[in-house]
């Protein structure tokens, strides 16, 4: 581990934490020794080695598994080099079966749910001991509850997808607001055609499903908790659940990825995207058996969003999901305490702003000698076989592919009154120049096309003044692929209102043409 790189940390080697007892312990717990962590801790020196200063004691009060979870003992070692803190892990028997009396005492406390904590045991505690609580406790029952996480964010002015809540009676479930068509569902009122999102009310259910048109083939992607490679399968049952309460939303067609954001207070948040679950459902993992994530930069909006759901919840630590559609980015779901796995960097950022928040708070209450840091940068100093050297963080290119095939260029003169409709139609007279990308004006030209050369073919009476040959092309190049897309064709008109350039002489002669003699110029580059 490196070397405390603030005024604030500690110089001493070893990280002070371990599982502790209340002053006034029971019968139950009056070996302490068989509640110590297996991490090198040591509570036998602690009387000796021990600082004089005053000690902030940092409570953490969770189960098991996520106390001795990698993210959490690498941040905790972090916090721990803190000179003035202290961290007491909460041992789970104790948590289960102890009355809170009985529990640690700490100054600060930083506490979270997961499956089978007791959080109204936790509530209870902050309430009696009165400690600086990293993470909200009661705003911890609100993110149980997809409807009311919801409400916060609509509160809060934070987009979200469209939605609507299907409250069910469990006695009579048939009573509600839910009519199901083949390809839509209506819930209070409200449409939601497929594909949608059909999500249970309780945050602690992951079972979520999305159903598809039967345009796509129908069924539903139903998405679970991660079982080994798997997080989704497919089902082809069309219709939605008939018991429980649930949240239909609008499907977001997303590049096929979800964004994990997570924050350490306000003013700092990490984001990492992985492969959506809606997909197929296999978990991409790298050789280690570890879920790929990539980084990601997060924009001003989405850092303001970050914000406003780490205040909103009042959860210091929390992370939450962006879908990116449409342009826009929008929260689908907010995880409460989550920390971000195998990052070192995130492990240093979060153990710091931990430990400043806890000396910014309570340092003064203690009357310990403590402000917050404010020295510069490291200079990221690495050794190499020649001495040591600057560390290279980071190299930015932008690089064009130079072997690319040129766009083909096709250009004809027009004057039949169909193409000058088509000009009109669109505003070109405006500015004398239009260009047409849209399907729908690319097929009009192409029905334009079609037409003079049927008139052609038939020797029509009409007049037209076009070639033929260069129709033809006009015709082909449009033709092409089966389907238009303004990426490879586009076509731009000019209008010519004196012809194509001419010698001084005819130029003149040609400047009182009105539009019906004045030709329109077709350019078309296309790639082939």
């Amino acid at each position: 581990m490196s070397e405390p790189s603030s005024p604030g940390e500690s110089q001493c080697g070893a990280p002070r934490f371990f599982v502790g007892c209340a002053e006034d312990e029971s019968e139950g717990l009056d070996d302490c020794a068989s509640m110590r962590t297996d991490m090198e801790l040591y509570e036998d020196d602690l009387e000796d080695d021990s600082p004089p200063e005053r000690q902030i004691m940092v409570g953490i009060c969770c189960m098991m598994k996520k106390s001795k979870s990698k993210p959490m003992t690498q941040i905790l070692e972090r916090l721990c080099k803190f000179e003035y803190i202290t961290v007491v892990i909460f041992p789970e028997d104790v948590i289960l079966s102890e009355p809170v009396e009985k529990w640690p005492l700490c100054d600060c406390l930083i506490s979270f749910h997961s499956k089978g904590f007791p959080l109204d045991k936790a509530v209870s505690y902050a309430k009696l001991r009165n400690p600086l609580l990293i993470n909200d406790l009661n705003m911890q029952y609100y993110i149980q509850d997809r409807r009311e996480v919801y409400r916060i964010l609509q509160e809060e002015g934070i987009d979200l997808p469209r939605y609507a809540v299907l409250n069910r009676d469990p006695d009579k479930p048939d009573e509600c607001n839910l009519v199901e068509g083949e390809d839509q569902v209506e819930v209070n009122g409200e449409v939601f055609l497929k594909p949608f999102v059909e999500k249970p009310v309780s945050a602690e259910d992951h079972n979520v499903y999305i159903y598809y048109p039967t345009s796509a083939g129908g069924g539903s992607q139903r998405l679970f908790r991660k079982i080994g490679s798997r997080s989704s399968v497919y089902s082809p049952e069309s219709s939605v659940r008939k018991t429980g309460s649930y949240i239909y939303e609008e499907f977001m067609p997303t590049d096929g990825t979800d964004v994990k954001v997570y924050t350490v207070g306000p003013d700092y948040a990490h984001a990492e995207a992985r492969k959506s679950p809606a997909l197929d459902g296999k978990v991409e993992r790298d050789s280690e058996g570890k879920e790929i994530r990539y980084p990601v930069m997060l924009t001003a909006m989405e850092k303001l969003v970050a914000r406003k759901v780490c205040l909103a919840f009042k959860q210091t630590v929390c992370g939450f999901d962006l879908l990116r559609a449409n342009g826009h980015s929008y929260v689908c779901d907010v995880n409460g305490f989550s920390f971000v796995k195998n990052s070192m960097k995130y492990y240093d950022d979060c153990a710091k702003i931990l430990g400043n928040i806890v000396m910014r708070e309570l340092a003064p209450q203690f009357q310990i000698p403590w402000s917050i840091p404010t020295e510069a940068e490291d200079i990221p100093i690495v050794p190499t076989t020649s001495g040591t050297m600057m560390e290279l963080r980071c190299v930015i290119a932008v690089i064009r592919h130079g072997d690319r095939t040129p766009k083909q260029k096709m250009k004809m003169e027009v004057r039949n009154p169909m193409f000058f409709e088509l000009f009109e139609k669109y505003g070109g007279y405006k500015t004398g120049k239009l260009k047409l990308k849209k399907p729908k004006q690319l097929q009009e030209v192409l029905d334009i096309t079609r037409t003079l050369l049927a008139d052609i073919g038939q020797h029509t009476d009409c007049e037209i003044e076009e070639k033929s040959s260069k129709l033809e092309q006009l015709k082909t190049v449009l033709e092409m692929y089966g389907h238009f897309s303004g990426i490879n064709r586009k076509v731009q008109l000019t209008y010519l209102p004196h012809g194509q350039p001419k010698t001084s002489s005819e130029e003149e002669g040609m400047r009182n043409a009105d539009r019906e003699t004045c030709p329109l110029c077709i350019f078309m580059p296309y790639a082939l």
